[in-house]
C-alpha cells in the first residue's frame, strides 16, 4: 500500500509539472501574439509592432498555406519554428553620449577666474538615442551646484503712492545688497525697474493735470506708465543707489497694479536688461494685488500679450495695446529665459501671491516689511531657498514619445514621477543623480529624427538629446527593386520576402489585383473530388491558400489546402497530445518516451518497478507506466500483493531448513519433497544476491526447530529455474548464563530483607513517639491535687433523718 501511495504521487506530480510547463508556454508566447496580431507584411511593420518581435528572413522559413505575416513572431517562437539566430531580424535601440564635461569642481575665492560658460553643472551635455517602438533607453544625468557662481539679479518695484516709504529704503540697497551678497559669489550684478499702471482709464486718470501729477495735495509725483527699465545690470553698487534716487513716486486709480506687464518685459528683453548665461533673480516687489489677461478689456484693451520686447527708450511703448499676459504665458516666458522670481509682498497679500508661487515653477515669497526694510534679508533667504532646489524640466516632446525621471537625492531619499524631477536641500558642492527613461511607442510619420533638451530650472545649462528612430530593418536597405525571385521583377525582395508593386498581390506577386477573383484560380484552390476552397479554412489569392488566422494566435491552420492544423489531434487529461507531443496537421508527434495517438503512453518503466527491483515483480508486463499482471494471484500497481498467498519465505522454509541444516518437519521426506530448487550455501548475509539482478528475488528471515534465525533468497530465472542463495551458519541465541542470576536472586532477597527490618523500626518509633506524646497531653490535663491519695475514702457516714424539723 506505501508503494502505491508513492506511485500515485509521482504520477500525480508528473501531471501538475506537465501542466505548469504548458501554462507557463502559453504566457511565453503571449508576447508572440502581439506580433502575430500586427499582421505585418514587412520587416519594418513588424519590429514596429513591439520590443519582442523579430522577423525571419530566412527565404524558405514560411510552410505551405502560410501568409507572409507568419514572418513576424517573438524570438523564442522564430527559433522553435526553425528560423536560426542570424536569419532573425531584431534591431535594438542604443545610447551615444556625444558630449560629457566634468562638472566644475570650482571654490569660492580661487585664482582662477573662469568665465560663466565655462562653467558647468550639469552632465551628460548632448546624447543621441537610437529608438525602438516599446523599448525605453535608460541615462544617467549628474547635476552638482557650483561654488561661486555668478548671479544676475533684477529688482523690479511697484512705484505706486502707497510704495513711498520703501523708495526711501530701497535707495540704499544696491551697495548694501552688494555687500552681503559677495558672500555668496564674487561675480554679482544688480540692475533696477519700476512699474505702475497702463496709461488708459480706469486704471489711471487721464486728465491733462493727473497725467503730469496723479498724486493729490502737494505731493510731487512723477507721470505715470507701465514699466520702465531704470537700470540694466550693472556691477556698481553705487550706481544703483545714485539712479534709484532719483526715482519719483507716481500714483494711479485702482488697487491692483500692472505688475504682470513688467514682468514679461524684464523676462522677453534680455539685451536690454542685460541677462547673461548665470543665475538669473527678478525680485518684484509690490503692497498690492496684479491685473492678469483679461483685465484689459475694462481699458478696451482685448488683443492678447504677445511675449514680445516693446521697449522704447527704456519704456514700455504698448501697454495700451496689448492685454496682460495671463499666468500660463508668464510661466513659460520665465522658463524659456532661465528666471527665478522672488515675490516680496506685504503681509496683507500673502495668501495670493503664494497661490501665484504655486503656479510658478521656480519661486519664491517672501514677506515684505511695511517700508521695505527688511528686503536685503528677504532676498538672501530667497535665494538660498531657490537654490537648494533643483527641478527638471523638458521640452516638448514629439508625438508618442514618453519620458520618465528617477531621482537619486541627498541622504539616500529617491523618488519617481512627478517627484523623480526634483531634488530639496541641496547644498553648494552637492551631488545629486538622476535616472531618465525616453520611450518611443510609435514611429513618426516622416521618420524624422528629432531633438528634445533636458534642463534644471532656473539654470541656463541643458542637455540635448538627438531622438533616432528605429522603423525599418538592415536587410531593407538591402532589398532587390523588380527582382527575378518576385514573379519576374513585379516587387522588390527584401528580408526574405517579396514587397509587391502597385497593382500586384500574392506571396511572389504573381497576380495582380484584376485577377484575385477568377474561378481559374479558385480551382488550384480545391483538394481533388472536393467542392471546398482551402477546406473552408482560407482565402484563395493567386490560385494559392492563404490560410486564415483563428483568434488563439497558437492555433494556426497549414498546408497547401489550409488542410492541416495544430489543434484537432487526440487529447488526454484535457491537453492536446496529453501534452507529450506537438500536434501536426491533426497527427501527434510524441516526445520520447512517449507513443499512442494522444501520446498518454508512456514508455518509462519505472512507475512499474517493485520493490524488489524487478519490472512488475516479474509476474506481470509494464504497460503505458502501468503494470498489467499476468499471475491471477498477484494485483497492485507493481503485481506485489496476493492475497491468498502465504509468502515466498514461509512456502519455502521448511525446504531450505531440512537441506541446508538436516533439521525440520520435512527432515525424514526431505529428498522427495524439496528438491525443485538449486541451492547455494554463502559465508554471510553481504554475500547474499542483492535487488537489482534480472530475476525476481525474495529476502527471507525465518526461525528453525532451535529457535535459530536462518536466512535465504529465493528467486526464479528467465527458464523457470528456483534457486536458493542460503547463510550457512545460523543464529542462534546463547544459553544463560547462570552464576550471575543465582547471586542477583541472592543479593536481591538480602536486599529486600534489610529494606523491611528498616521500614518496620522506623515503624515502631514513629508509634512509640506517638504513645509517649499522649501520655504527656493527658498528664498535663490531670485535676487532682498531687498532696492528697486519690484512692483515700474517709470511716465517717454521716446520715440525715428526713423527718427531723430542728426542734
Amino acid at each position: 500500500m506505501e508503494w502505491e501511495y508513492v506511485q500515485t504521487n509521482f504520477k500525480w506530480f508528473t501531471c501538475a509539472g506537465i501542466l505548469c510547463c504548458l501554462i507557463w508556454n502559453g504566457f511565453a508566447q503571449q508576447g508572440g501574439s502581439d506580433c502575430i496580431k500586427a499582421n505585418a507584411k514587412s520587416c519594418g511593420e513588424c519590429i514596429q509592432a513591439g520590443p519582442n518581435c523579430g522577423w525571419c528572413k530566412k527565404t524558405d522559413f514560411l510552410q505551405e498555406g502560410e501568409p507572409t505575416s507568419a514572418r513576424c513572431d517573438d524570438l523564442a517562437a522564430l527559433k522553435s519554428k526553425g528560423c536560426p539566430m542570424e536569419d532573425i531580424e531584431n534591431p535594438r535601440g542604443s545610447k551615444q553620449v556625444l558630449e560629457n564635461r566634468e562638472v566644475t569642481n570650482r571654490k569660492k575665492g580661487a585664482a582662477e577666474k573662469l568665465k560663466p560658460e565655462a562653467i558647468t553643472q550639469i552632465q551628460p551635455q548632448k546624447l543621441s538615442l537610437h529608438l525602438r517602438v516599446g523599448e525605453p533607453q535608460t541615462f544617467s544625468l549628474k547635476f552638482k551646484r557650483a561654488e561661486d557662481y555668478p548671479i544676475d539679479l533684477y529688482y523690479l518695484m511697484d512705484l505706486s503712492y502707497s510704495m513711498k516709504d520703501d523708495l526711501e529704503n530701497v535707495k540704499s540697497l544696491g551697495t548694501a545688497l552688494m555687500l552681503e551678497m559677495e558672500k555668496i559669489t564674487s561675480d554679482f550684478r544688480i540692475g533696477f525697474g519700476s512699474f505702475v499702471e497702463k496709461t488708459v482709464m480706469p486704471y489711471i486718470s487721464t486728465t491733462p493735470a493727473k497725467l503730469r501729477n496723479p498724486c493729490t495735495g502737494d505731493q510731487n509725483c512723477t507721470s505715470p506708465f507701465s514699466y520702465k527699465n531704470v537700470l540694466s545690470l550693472t556691477s556698481e553698487g553705487n550706481k544703483f543707489n545714485e539712479l534709484v534716487g532719483k526715482q519719483h513716486i507716481s500714483g494711479n486709480l485702482d488697487s491692483p497694479e500692472g505688475g504682470f506687464d513688467a514682468i514679461m518685459q524684464v523676462a522677453v528683453c534680455g539685451e536690454q536688461i542685460g541677462w547673461r548665461n548665470v543665475t538669473r533673480l527678478l525680485v518684484f516687489s509690490t503692497d498690492a494685488g496684479f491685473h492678469f489677461a483679461g483685465d484689459g478689456k475694462l481699458g478696451g484693451i482685448v488683443l492678447p500679450n504677445d511675449g514680445k520686447c516693446h521697449l522704447e527708450n527704456n519704456v514700455y511703448t504698448m501697454s495700451h495695446y496689448y492685454d496682460y499676459p495671463s499666468i500660463a504665458h508668464l510661466v513659460q516666458k520665465l522658463s524659456e529665459n532661465n528666471i527665478q522670481t522672488i515675490f516680496a509682498v506685504t503681509e496683507e497679500f500673502q495668501a495670493v501671491y503664494k497661490e501665484l508661487k504655486n503656479l510658478i515653477p521656480k519661486s519664491a515669497v517672501g514677506t515684505l516689511s511695511s517700508n521695505s526694510s527688511n528686503v536685503i534679508q528677504l532676498i538672501i533667504d530667497a535665494y538660498n531657498s531657490l537654490s537648494s532646489e533643483v527641478i527638471l524640466e523638458n521640452t516638448k516632446l514629439p508625438k508618442g514619445v514618453t519620458i520618465s525621471y528617477k531621482s537619486f537625492c541627498k541622504n539616500g531619499v529617491n523618488d519617481t514621477q512627478e517627484d523623480g524631477r526634483k531634488c530639496s536641500n541641496i547644498s553648494i558642492g552637492d551631488e545629486v543623480r538622476f535616472e531618465i527613461n525616453i520611450t518611443a511607442n510609435e514611429c513618426p510619420k516622416k521618420e524624422q529624427n528629432e531633438t528634445i533638451k533636458i534642463k534644471p530650472l532656473g539654470f541656463t545649462e541643458e542637455v540635448e538629446i538627438n531622438l533616432q528612430f528605429i522603423c525599418e530593418c538592415q536587410c531593407q536597405s538591402e532589398g532587390e527593386p523588380n527582382s527575378p525571385a518576385c514573379h519576374a521583377g513585379n516587387g522588390t525582395f527584401e528580408c526574405g520576402a517579396c514587397r509587391c508593386n502597385e497593382g500586384r498581390i500574392g506571396r511572389l506577386c504573381e497576380c495582380s489585383t484584376d485577377e484575385v477573383n477568377s474561378e481559374d484560380m479558385d480551382a488550384y484552390c480545391r483538394r481533388e473530388n472536393s467542392t471546398e476552397i482551402c477546406s473552408n479554412n482560407g482565402e484563395c489569392i493567386c490560385g494559392q491558400c492563404v490560410c486564415k488566422k483563428r483568434e488563439n494566435t497558437n492555433e494556426v491552420y497549414s498546408g497547401k489546402y489550409c488542410e492541416c492544423d495544430n489543434f484537432n489531434c487526440d487529447r488526454s487529461n484535457g491537453l492536446i497530445c496529453g501534452g507529450n507531443g506537438i500536434c501536426k496537421c491533426r497527427v501527434c508527434e510524441c516526445f520520447p518516451n512517449f507513443t499512442g495517438s494522444a501520446c498518454d503512453c508512456s514508455l518509462d518503466t519505472t512507475p512499474c518497478m517493485a520493490s524488489n527491483g524487478q519490472i512488475c515483480n516479474g509476474r506481470g508486463t509494464c504497460e503505458c507506466g502501468t503494470c498489467n499482471c499476468t499471475d491471477p494471484k498477484f494485483q497492485g500497481p507493481t503485481c506485489e500483493m496476493c492475497q491468498t498467498c502465504l509468502g515466498v519465505c514461509a512456502e519455502h522454509k521448511d525446504c531450505v531448513q531440512c537441506r541446508a541444516f538436516d533439521k525440520g518437519e520435512k527432515k525424514e521426506t526431505c529428498s522427495q519433497e524439496c528438491m525443485h530448487f538449486n541451492m547455494t550455501r554463502v559465508e554471510s548475509r553481504d554475500k547474499l544476491p542483492q535487488p537489482g539482478q534480472p530475476d525476481p528475488l525474495s529476502h527471507c528471515k525465518e526461525k528453525d526447530v532451535d529457535d535459530c534465525w536462518f536466512y535465504f533468497t529465493y528467486s526464479v530465472n528467465s527458464n523457470g529455474e528456483a534457486n536458493v542463495h542460503v547463510v550457512e551458519t545460523p543464529e542462534c541465541p546463547s544459553g544463560p548464563d547462570i552464576i550471575p542470576i543465582v547471586a542477583g536472586v541472592v543479593a536481591g532477597i538480602v536486599l529486600i530483607g534489610l529494606a523491611l527490618l528498616l521500614i518496620w523500626k522506623l515503624l515502631m518509633i514513629i508509634h512509640d513517639r506517638r504513645e509517649f506524646a499522649k501520655f504527656e497531653k493527658e498528664k498535663m490535663n490531670a485535676k487532682w491535687d498531687t498532696g492528697e491519695n486519690p484512692i483515700y475514702k474517709s470511716a465517717v457516714t454521716t446520715v440525715v433523718n428526713p423527718k427531723y424539723e430542728g426542734k
